[in-house]
């Protein structure tokens, strides 16, 4: 699997991989479809908001992404890059991808101050490969509003 940038090709496997991902038993709730979209149409924008990494076979066809999302933080002193989104196609878990995945999403931003990711007390296994990257547990309650 080589690891790239996401370009304007994969909308339907970034699609479908969201969907999939989304559906997950680790997530916590589904979202509809067309955030997906949303998402996939401002990645192929100017934004220095988002940026995605996939791994892809050598038919060019991605298998696994890692969605990123920037912003700045005070108590950290500088870039906060939000590791969203972590998805590796269940047929390929457990060779390294996601280790790589977010290996290429820490290289491009290598004056970040904090990466920061959640997961679910389902998703043990992820939660112990983030803890060998130097990722910590939080006492934070996470909360959210949503306005639509």
């Amino acid at each position: 699997m080589e690891i790239r940038e996401i370009l304007p090709w994969d909308k339907p496997h970034f699609c479908r991989m969201v969907r999939e991902f989304y559906r997950l038993p680790a997530v916590d709730h589904q979202i509809p479809d067309d955030h997906a979209e949303r998402t996939f149409d401002l990645l192929m924008g100017d934004t220095p908001y988002a940026r995605c990494f996939v791994a892809v076979d050598a038919r060019d066809v991605p298998h696994a992404y890692c969605l990123c999302a920037v912003t700045w933080s005070n108590e950290a002193g500088g870039l906060c890059v939000w590791l969203e989104e972590l998805m590796v196609e269940p047929s390929l878990r457990g060779q390294g991808i996601g280790q790589r995945l977010l290996g290429a999403a820490m290289a491009a931003y290598p004056d970040a101050a904090r990466f920061r990711l959640e997961v679910t007390a389902q998703n043990p296994r992820a939660a112990a490969l983030y803890r060998t990257l130097g990722f910590e547990d939080l006492a934070y309650l996470q909360m959210v509003r949503d306005q639509s």
